[in-house]
């Protein structure tokens, strides 16, 4: 029987035909399988690649950045770098104008960051930047725990930039960007008053500070603080972060910006300031830096002859510095004694600080306070004011019990201070006897104690204070330069008045009367000090742009989280794609 050729050759065609097909598919799969590693690839290389552009095409994330800022240490090392940028605006360097784009660097690199968890990061590394640079002169008092305390406190700053990526990442729409004019600033201020807490170190370092001697700004500071002027220069830096990445926003940019500068011209122009009611002579002692043996008795003798030297210039008050009395006056009546004839040879009183351990009594109980005395022509006068907020390790270690190594690695307090309970306003004598508002060292970093101060009463509002630990460093300065911002808040006249400088006065207004004294002065200076009556709006409305701010970020949250609600749940998957390797039924083979 013969078997037919023809059907053979047909069949054999028809499986070439299929195999060339599947080997056809089979190539197609392994091109897909090609792609799809290779973009896994670049997915790890240049940071979710893939999801940043799924994102920049919905809108909500940024364009590549260049290779030189691909690399995560790269853009960690920038971070930190652009973090410490702003502490350039503060004093001794004071260059003020920096700080209205100081953040302009750290924002452009926040918002380019691929994800935003990443964000975050760069966030927290900024911070760190931020809170070293800012604080450098703690170095050699804590020495490495300064990374330590900096790390902890940059955390605040993560969830700012996340939001900095969130509203301004990729192309935001002009509405998102003129959004990010108020939210951005208030995620900042949120970050300058957790840090505001004395345990976390105080409102050392916050942006508004940056412009103590630009009148406009302390004119702002009158009516909502310094809080106010931060909320300035944070909306300024994110208007040109703005003008400089999102170039269809520019609109929305330059609108917020001329908000600002009508605010600020309508402040200066048209909300009152207190008037003036009289002026006080005011002296400041100032004995210079004094080290050694004996340092504390040699500190009070050289204080004691300057205070000579002021006899007959007509005098209200004379001011020593922090830690100028080194004995509880009860236990020396012989200090007390020479104090008394100061008093009388210069015929005004004396407002010492003492730095001692007192006995247990009827003001609180055992241990070491610092406290501003006032001594008159015939002894201690019973005016008393107990420091009520004590530098963290500087004069306590907080949670001792867990942090007390840090007295081994750095200058930290080997026994812990204690604290006052409440301000004191002193009363000069005579009729309309002049009222004093004592505040002592960093107490006057904070803006509550002077507008308490001021509620009460006091007209004219004075910080003693001993910055000798810092001599050579930018603290002298800085630590001067937040009488001025005080003044203006409370529309009262401030004396800084130190052990080794800057010792400063500023008027009712924050504008400076008369010279300084620098660090390298020991010397005397008599000041005529301007008073005023009348309050400033931020006495009586206090702490308003804070709410504001909290306003904002809850209006935020409301919107984000009605957003969620309506958007619809995600649909079904697409089915996977199979390889020769592997089917439906026999997956992964």
């Amino acid at each position: 029987m013969q078997i037919p050729v023809g059907r053979p050759k047909r069949r054999e065609g028809l499986e070439g035909h299929e195999q060339q097909e599947h080997g056809e598919r089979h190539e197609r799969v392994e091109q897909r399988e090609r792609v799809k590693l290779r973009d896994r690839g670049e997915r790890r290389g240049r940071g979710e690649c893939h999801e940043r552009v799924k994102r920049h095409d919905r809108g909500e994330s940024q364009p590549f950045t260049r290779p030189a800022l691909s690399s995560p240490w790269w853009r960690g090392l920038a971070a930190v770098a652009a973090g410490a940028l702003p502490a350039l605006a503060f004093p001794e360097p004071s260059l003020w104008w920096l700080a209205y784009v100081a953040l302009v660097p750290w924002m452009l690199l926040v918002r380019s960051a691929p994800t935003g968890r990443r964000a975050a990061v760069e966030g927290w590394l900024g911070g760190i930047g931020f809170v070293i640079a800012v604080h450098h002169w703690l170095i050699p008092s804590l020495h490495v725990f300064i990374v330590v305390i900096a790390a902890l406190l940059g955390l605040m700053w993560g969830p700012w930039g996340w939001l900095v990526w969130s509203l301004l990442g990729g192309t935001p729409s002009p509405g998102r960007a003129a959004a990010a004019l108020a939210i951005v600033p208030s995620g900042w201020l949120m970050i300058e008053l957790a840090r505001s807490w004395e345990g976390l170190g105080g409102p050392w370092g916050l942006l508004g500070a940056t412009q103590w001697e630009v009148s406009p700004a302390l004119r702002l500071a009158s009516v909502g603080g310094v809080w106010l002027v931060s909320l300035l220069v944070l909306a300024v830096n994110t208007a040109v972060t703005v003008l400089v990445a999102v170039p269809h926003a520019r609109t929305a940019a330059v609108g917020g910006g001329l908000i600002c500068a009508l605010t600020t011209t309508a402040v200066w122009m048209w909300v009152p300031q207190p008037g003036q009611s009289g002026r006080a002579r005011v002296a400041v002692v100032q004995p210079g830096v004094v080290d050694g043996m004996q340092s504390v008795e040699r500190r009070f003798a050289r204080s004691e002859e300057l205070t000579r030297q002021l006899a007959g210039q007509n005098l209200d008050l004379v001011v020593w510095g922090e830690s100028s009395v080194g004995s509880d006056l009860r236990e020396r009546p012989d200090l007390a004694a020479r104090l008394a004839v100061l008093s009388r040879a210069v015929g005004a009183e004396l407002l010492v600080n003492v730095d001692a351990r007192r006995r247990a009594g009827g003001t609180g109980p055992a241990g070491i306070y610092k406290s501003s005395v006032l001594v008159g022509p015939q002894g201690p006068t019973g005016d008393r004011y107990d420091k009520m907020r004590l530098v963290p390790f500087g004069e306590y270690v907080p949670a001792r019990a867990l942090l007390g190594w840090a007295t081994s690695v750095g200058k930290a307090a080997g026994e812990d201070r204690l604290r006052g309970s409440r301000p004191v306003v002193m009363v000069l004598p005579g009729d309309g006897g002049l009222r004093l508002g004592p505040l002592v060292c960093f107490e006057s970093a904070f803006p509550d104690m002077s507008r308490r101060l001021a509620r009460d009463g006091a007209q004219l509002l004075i910080a003693q204070s001993a910055t000798s630990s810092f001599q050579g460093s930018w603290a002298p300065e800085q630590h001067a330069s937040l009488a001025a911002l005080r003044a203006a808040e409370s529309g009262r006249p401030m004396v800084h008045a130190t052990l080794t400088g800057v010792s400063a006065v500023y008027g009712p207004e924050g504008e400076r009367v008369g010279g300084p004294l620098g660090t390298e002065s020991s010397t005397a200076a008599v000041y005529d000090i301007p008073l005023a009556r009348g309050t400033t709006p931020y006495v009586r409305f206090g702490d308003w742009p804070v709410y504001g701010a909290l306003a904002v970020l809850a209006a935020l949250c409301a919107t984000e989280g009605a957003r969620s609600l309506r958007r619809p749940a995600p649909g079904p998957g697409e089915p996977p794609v199979h390889t020769t390797h592997e089917s439906a039924g026999r997956p992964g083979r």
